[in-house]
């Protein structure tokens, strides 16, 4: 197959035939049908998140494509089946999947070792290994759905849409009527805006250094735009809400400075939800007072989704024209066009890229 793959940091990805094994026990083979380029892939190849990954890793975890093969123990999908690909696997019966809360899964249903080889050479993967023609995941990574939803969109539930808007309706419950700031109008952040107007927001302000940015992000239900290069945005949120501040606010960058802010524009008894993945080692000082006046931050993964449950509901949602998948989608490439893609993220130019197989 054909695999876009990091051989080395902070360098271009490269193009090449990688060999893979076929699925073991409670393993399937997918066909890739689009990928979705995330900012956390971006991330990873500058060596910002995480522990470093070994190297050569093919990435990509915003993945959608056909079950070709199943292993032995398979049950939940057949050939044939249109799925959605998880990069947060549950299985089922640790303690966090027994409380309800299986994002935070421990499990470690991740597949069953090493299934991508160049000649000699193991090539390891992140997550469902999206940007390559096949990939070979756990059975708990794959979300069965609809077949006459269009795989090279609905890929972008695997992680845009789960993480941003399910950290508005899953993680902080925002209620109809809120208050809600956005810092941040990329891919995910767009998608915790118009989580934010599924809810019933009445105030909802994106918040971003660039302009094009902004004025998207009225297509998904911003109700005011604030410039943050422009505009002390913490004094701009609460002008905007008659001195108060928000009671909800989520930062979708993962910046020390911007987490901050998302505090310290929240009203009395608010909350900051922290969506973005801040490089490892970053630390967030905040002012103690605020926790007097019961302002809180908490942290959101995966958009604290039920995957099983939450990712066919959102293609659902998409299908009935309740969702806007379609307007997140900047370009479609196909994978010669990786870095292309990334090149467009790092300037700002996109909401999302799609690399699309067939």
């Amino acid at each position: 197959m054909r695999a876009a793959v990091l051989y080395q940091y902070n360098t271009p990805l490269e193009i090449d035939n990688i060999d893979y094994v076929g699925p073991g026990p409670r393993e399937v083979l997918i066909r890739m049908a689009g990928s979705g380029v995330c900012h956390t892939d971006l991330a990873i190849i500058q060596d910002e998140l995480f522990n470093p990954f070994p190297l050569p890793v093919i990435l990509g975890h915003e993945g959608a494509g056909i079950v070709e093969e199943i292993g032995e123990g398979v049950t939940t999908v057949k050939p044939g089946d249109h799925v959605i690909l998880s990069w947060v696997p549950n299985c089922g019966i640790c303690h966090y999947c027994s409380i309800g809360r299986p994002a935070l899964c421990i499990g470690g249903l991740r597949g069953g070792g090493i299934r991508f080889r160049k000649g000699d050479t193991n090539v390891f993967n992140f997550g469902p290994t999206s940007f390559a023609e096949y990939s070979v995941v756990s059975e708990a990574a794959c979300i069965k759905i609809r077949e006459d939803a269009p795989l090279e969109k609905v890929c972008l539930i695997g992680c845009g849409v789960m993480t941003g808007a399910g950290a508005v309706m899953f993680t902080a419950k925002v209620p109809p009527g809120s208050s809600v700031a956005v810092i941040g109008c990329g891919g995910v952040g767009l998608n915790a805006i118009q989580g934010a107007y599924l809810c019933g927001a009445e105030k909802i302000i994106a918040i971003d250094i660039l302009d094009n940015k902004l004025e998207f992000a009225k297509t998904f239900g911003a109700t005011h735009t604030v410039n943050a290069k422009q505009n002390d945005p913490i004094e701009a949120v609460k002008e905007l809400t008659g001195g108060m501040g928000v009671e909800y606010s989520f930062e979708v960058i993962g910046n020390s400075a911007t987490i901050r802010q998302g505090y310290n524009m929240l009203a009395i008894g608010g909350t900051c939800v922290v969506v973005g993945a801040a490089p490892r080692g970053s630390e967030v000082v905040l002012p103690t007072n605020g926790f007097f006046d019961e302002r809180g931050i908490m942290g959101s993964r995966y958009g604290s989704g039920r995957v099983h449950v939450d990712i066919p509901r959102f293609v659902d949602l998409y299908m009935d024209g309740r969702i806007k998948l379609d307007e997140l989608i900047t370009q479609t490439l196909p994978l010669e066009g990786i870095n292309k893609a990334f090149d467009d993220l790092k300037a700002g130019q996109v909401a999302r890229s799609v690399i699309k197989y067939f």
